[in-house]
C-alpha cells in the first residue's frame, strides 16, 4: 500500500486522510522512504526533515482523529524550494555565501501551509539563488530530470519539479521570475501556477528581483494547484506588492466546461521559432480544446516585440543590486555562471531601467487590450525540448540556439505583466522529454486558467505515461 500511496495527487490522498483510511504519519513516511532512495539519482534535495516531519505528522492524525480536519492539503507532506524562510532552520538559497544562514522568522506562506496542516518533509534544490534555468548547481550538485536522467530539469525550481514527478514529494512550491515554476514544470511533465503578482506573499523568500518575483504551486494535477493556491493566497502588509483582492474558492469553481471559450493564438510571438515537435503537441492541445467547444481567435500583441530585451534589462538589474555588495566582497563564493550575470546586471544604466519600464507598462496594456476579445491565450511554455546537463545551447530545428535566451522567451512576458500563467503537460518529445502547455489569463483570473487547464487535463494528453522513476504502481 505504501508504494501506491507515493504515486497519488493530494485530490486523492485528502479524502483517505479524511477518512482515516489512510494516516499522515504512514503516508509521511512512505513518502520520505521514497524520496531518500530515489534522490540517490535525482538529487532533488538539499536537506530532508524526517525526524521534524514525523513528529508534525502524528500531530495532524491526532488532531484528524479528534475531529478536526482542516482542508484538503491537513496531513499532505511536501518540500519547498530552498529560498522560503523556515524560522530557526538553515535555509541555503543552494548557495555558498548563505549555506548556514539561519533566519529569524518563517515565510509567510510557510505560517499559511501549517496552520493548514501540511507536513514538510525537506528543502529542495534549485539552481544558485534562483538565477538559472539548469539546476545544475556547482555547491550542491546537479539536479536530474526523473524522465531521462541526463537531461536539466528546468530552473530554478528544478528540485521541486523533480520531486513532484519522481513521487518524492506530493506537491510543492516554487518561485518564478522570468519562468522559474513554469519551465520545470514543463520540463518535468507536471503542473505549475504562477498566480498573478501580489496574489500570493513573497514575505520570507529571498528575492531574485523584486518586481518579477512570484511564488506558486507545482503539483500532479490542476486539481492540487488549485487546492494549494487556496492555501498560500491572500493579502500580506509585510510585502509590499502584496494586493487585497477577493480570495477563491478555485477548486469549487473547477468544472471543466470550456464551451464558448475564446483562447487567443499569437502566431507572431508564441508560435516563432518553435521545436518542430512542441508545436505538434500544443496546436493539437489546442484543438483539444477547440472540439469542447472553445471558439480560436488570432491575436496581436504588439509590445511583445520588446519582451526579451524588458525581462533582460529587468531582471539583471533588480538582481545585482540585490548582490551588489556581495559580489564586490566575495565574488568567487558565486557559481561561476551567476557571477556573470550579476557582473552583467551592473551594467544597464538608469535609462535602460526606465525605458524597460515604459515598454513593459505598454506590454500590459497591450495584454488588457488582447482580453477584451480573448478569455485566455494558450502558447507552448518552452519553445525547445531541454538538452543534456551541462549544455549551453540547445537543438532548435536543427540549429544549435543559445538555451537561457530560449528557454525564457515565452515565460517572461508572463513575469512582467504580473499575469497568472499555467503550465500543464501535453504530450512526450523526442528523448522521453514531457512538453508543456501554457494557459495566460486576465490578472486574478486564476480560476479561469485552472478551470481551463482542467479541461485539457481531462482529455488525458499523455496517456499514463510517467517518468521511469515514477512508474504507476
Amino acid at each position: 500500500m505504501s508504494k501506491e500511496l507515493v504515486t497519488k495527487a493530494v485530490e486523492e490522498l485528502a479524502p483517505l486522510i479524511q477518512k482515516r483510511e489512510v494516516s499522515s504519519l504512514e503516508l509521511t513516511k512512505a513518502v520520505l522512504d521514497h524520496a531518500e532512495s530515489t534522490d540517490e539519482t535525482i538529487n532533488a534535495f538539499v536537506s530532508m526533515r524526517r525526524a521534524e516531519a514525523e513528529k508534525e505528522a502524528a500531530k495532524v492524525d491526532e488532531e484528524i482523529a479528534s475531529g478536526t480536519y482542516k482542508g484538503m492539503y491537513h496531513g499532505i507532506p511536501m518540500a519547498v524550494k530552498d529560498n522560503l524562510y523556515f524560522k530557526d532552520e538553515v535555509t541555503t538559497m543552494a548557495s555558498k555565501i548563505d549555506r548556514d544562514f539561519k533566519p529569524a522568522y518563517s515565510a509567510t506562506i510557510i505560517d499559511k501551509m501549517r496552520d493548514a496542516g501540511i507536513v514538510f518533509t525537506g528543502k529542495l534544490n534549485m539552481h544558485e539563488y534562483a538565477w538559472g534555468i539548469t539546476n545544475n548547481n556547482p555547491h550542491f550538485g546537479a539536479c536530474r530530470n526523473p524522465w531521462n536522467t541526463d537531461m536539466i530539469p528546468g530552473g530554478s525550481s528544478g528540485g521541486s519539479g523533480a520531486a513532484v514527478a519522481s513521487d518524492m514529494s506530493v506537491a510543492s512550491l516554487g518561485t518564478d521570475t522570468a519562468g522559474s515554476i513554469r519551465i520545470p514544470s514543463s520540463a518535468c511533465g507536471i503542473v505549475g501556477l504562477k498566480p498573478t503578482h501580489g496574489r500570493v506573499s513573497k514575505y520570507g523568500c529571498f528575492p531574485l528581483a523584486w518586481t518579477l518575483d512570484h511564488i506558486g504551486p507545482m503539483t500532479k494535477t490542476v486539481k492540487d494547484a488549485a487546492g494549494l493556491l487556496e492555501v498560500i493566497e491572500g493579502y500580506d502588509p509585510n510585502d509590499p506588492t502584496s494586493l487585497q483582492a477577493p480570495t477563491g474558492n478555485y477548486v469549487d469553481k473547477l468544472t471543466g466546461n470550456v464551451k464558448d471559450l475564446v483562447i487567443g493564438v499569437n502566431e507572431e510571438y508564441f508560435f516563432n521559432q518553435v521545436d518542430s515537435e512542441v508545436e505538434k503537441l500544443v496546436r493539437k492541445g489546442i484543438e483539444t480544446l477547440e472540439k469542447q467547444g472553445a471558439k480560436i481567435e488570432v491575436i496581436r500583441i504588439p509590445g511583445l516585440k520588446h519582451a526579451e530585451y524588458a525581462e533582460l534589462v529587468t531582471s539583471l538589474s533588480e538582481a545585482s543590486a540585490i548582490h551588489h555588495r556581495n559580489l564586490q566582497t566575495r565574488p568567487d563564493d558565486y557559481g561561476s555562471d551567476i557571477r556573470l550575470l550579476f557582473e552583467l546586471g551592473e551594467l544597464p544604466s538608469a535609462v535602460d531601467y526606465l525605458q524597460a519600464q515604459q515598454l513593459r507598462r505598454q506590454l500590459k496594456l497591450d495584454f488588457q487590450q488582447a482580453f477584451e476579445k480573448i478569455d485566455v491565450l494558450i502558447a507552448p511554455t518552452l519553445p525547445i525540448v531541454p538538452p543534456e546537463i551541462g549544455a549551453d545551447t540547445v537543438n532548435l530545428n536543427g540549429e544549435q540556439v543559445d538555451l537561457i535566451n530560449h528557454i525564457i522567451r515565452f515565460t517572461g512576458p508572463g513575469n512582467l505583466t504580473g499575469l497568472p500563467s499555467l503550465s500543464v503537460p501535453c504530450g512526450i518529445a523526442r528523448d522521453n522529454m514531457p512538453v508543456g502547455m501554457q494557459i495566460i489569463g486576465p490578472a486574478l483570473r486564476e480560476d479561469l486558467v485552472l478551470n481551463t487547464g482542467l479541461a485539457f487535463e481531462q482529455t488525458n494528453p499523455m496517456k499514463g505515461k510517467k517518468p521511469s522513476l515514477a512508474k504507476p504502481v
